[in-house]
């Protein structure tokens, strides 16, 4: 654990606090950009004009899809579930933010001595981020089971499917990562990379932790819940107006904060080299930006292979995780055991 002043601990609650205010509102305000690269991105690729012509670099469009959302019609369909059609938003938007109070944004370096810029440190933070981030299968089922609707429960069980072929190969690459580490705290994994990232240690556990990822949140090759040539928009069909809007607000969150965790696991973190972070200023300021930066390079990845790649079928996508990347993850899990030991970890 980082050693902390005495005078500082009495001011750690008002400390965390304010920073996941600023969390939560920075987070926001990701997610809005997020939204704004994809149609910005899409638009350009594709010729489209609303999200290319609409005010400045087309910043406006997110405006004219605000209002489009608040004023359409909420629709329920006939024989829904209210319990579970009304409140699976508030599930997924819950699950984001519990992911988020454990995942750092970046560090200060003050005299020398790192401070990680995060709501709360755990033992095992790294497991408790994936537990918060499976949660979201269940509000996604909420929606489809609530629904009524055949084809959103066909997207559900869809979902099912593929979250538990991806989240095996997945977790086996984080328990990797943190044997080489000797630690599952997430804040212990990014500071003791220093300049010798993950990437280079564990290439074939990069590789299987990004494509475990895209399919843990439903992106392209692995939107096959909702592919809207076989199941109209899938679990989601039956969702207008606002709900709509939150539901993949909850995703846009969920991608930022996957964003993160390959640039604190794979790509080295905050971490810069000493003379920057013994530098009063620069080591206030660089390391942040550094993993913000690595964060929005990752982000741009995943939004634009959206438009690069096409949709697996379902069992295709089956066969991907269980018989390549489930073998792939346990042969990183042995190259990472005998590496750690030679490295003396």
């Amino acid at each position: 654990m980082i050693e902390i002043p005495e005078f500082i601990i009495p001011f750690i609650p008002w400390i965390r606090g304010l920073v996941g205010l600023s969390l939560v509102g920075a987070i926001f305000l990701g997610a809005m950009g997020a939204v704004w690269i994809e149609r910005k991105l899409s638009a350009d690729i594709q010729f489209r004009y609303g999200p290319s012509r609409v005010g400045k670099f087309g910043l406006l469009q997110l405006v004219a899809d605000a209002i489009k959302l608040f004023t359409k019609e909420d629709l329920r369909p006939k024989n829904a579930d209210r319990v579970l059609f009304d409140n699976a938003t508030i599930f997924m938007m819950s699950s984001v933010f519990l992911m988020l109070v454990a995942i750092p944004v970046g560090a200060v370096f003050i005299n020398g001595v790192e401070y990680p810029l995060v709501v709360t440190e755990m033992d095992i933070s790294v497991l408790y981020i994936e537990a918060m981030s499976a949660l979201t299968i269940f509000g996604i089922f909420m929606i489809a089971y609530g629904s009524n609707n055949k084809y959103s429960l066909l997207g559900a069980f869809r979902n099912f499917a593929r979250m538990v072929g991806y989240e095996v190969p997945l977790g086996i690459t984080v328990v990797s990562v943190g044997i080489m580490t000797g630690s599952l705290n997430i804040v212990e994994i990014a500071s003791a990379q220093g300049l010798h990232w993950n990437i280079f240690l564990q290439p074939i556990g990069f590789i299987v932790f990004f494509i475990a990822l895209m399919a843990d949140m439903g992106r392209l090759p692995f939107d096959q819940n909702e592919s809207e040539e076989e199941l109209i928009a899938g679990w989601i069909t039956e969702y207008s107006g606002m709900r709509f809007g939150l539901g993949f607000f909850a995703e846009y969150i969920h991608m930022i904060l996957g964003s993160f965790l390959v640039a604190l696991l794979f790509l080295g973190g905050w971490n810069v080299p000493a003379f920057i972070s013994n530098n009063p200023v620069l080591g206030f300021i660089v390391p942040t930006g550094f993993l913000l930066l690595k964060t929005v390079l990752v982000l741009m990845t995943i939004i634009g292979m959206r438009w690069a790649v096409p949709r697996y079928r379902i069992d295709q996508v089956i066969d991907l995780s269980w018989k390549k990347l489930l073998p792939l993850s346990l042969l990183n899990l042995v190259w990472a055991v005998g590496l750690g030991l030679y490295l003396g970890a």
